[in-house]
């Protein structure tokens, strides 16, 4: 009588049994973060009618929170990560800080190496000038974005802590709905 194939393997049937669901586990895992991290299935929302979309964006970096504002009512708030060193103003390319004052929303980047962005206007002219004046590159590509292509099933745990270069990161989910409320020259004031 002929033996399986766990024996002829030299294992175990219950060791041979762990290896398989182990392994059927980390394949299922690559299949869904490959499929994240490719975006295959990225759908970039639709804005919502003009009388209902944010006419400014809020950011305090104390609070990490980052709030659409429809001139005084405030529509919506979202927990955000910053920059991996946040406090104090954006000095120079490269130092992980979060920029603050006043800037817009300069285009909208649906295939961004995150899941969806809005890049903000910085640096602008008074950035320029303290960088000029420090004969140092002020840095830029400051973006409100989700989460890393392939790593959306994160999801809140990634607001834990601040990682990002210098950006305001939110959730998949959120990034999509701030997305479909916010266009193109809408306000963005970043506080300390």
């Amino acid at each position: 009588m002929g033996r399986g194939l766990p024996y002829q393997l030299g294992v175990t049937r219950s060791r041979f049994l762990l290896l398989f669901t182990f392994a059927t586990v980390a394949a299922g895992a690559a299949v869904i973060i490959g499929w994240d991290a490719l975006q295959l299935d990225r759908k970039v929302p639709s804005l919502v009618p003009t009388e209902s979309r944010a006419t400014s964006i809020l950011i305090e970096k104390q609070a990490r929170r980052l709030t659409l504002w429809q001139n005084d009512i405030a529509l919506k708030a979202y927990d955000v990560s910053l920059g991996g060193d946040p406090v104090g103003q954006k000095q120079q390319e490269g130092d992980s800080r979060t920029p603050e004052g006043r800037y817009a929303i300069q285009f909208k980047h649906p295939k961004s190496r995150f899941h969806l962005a809005l890049r903000i206007s910085y640096p602008n002219d008074e950035d320029r000038q303290r960088a000029k004046q420090r004969k140092i590159s002020p840095g830029g590509d400051i973006m409100i974005h989700g989460l890393p292509n392939g790593m959306g099933w994160l999801g809140s745990m990634a607001l834990r802590r601040d990682w990002t270069d210098g950006c305001i990161a939110v959730t998949n989910s959120q990034i999509e709905e701030i997305w479909s409320l916010v266009d193109v020259g809408t306000p963005v004031e970043i506080k300390p």
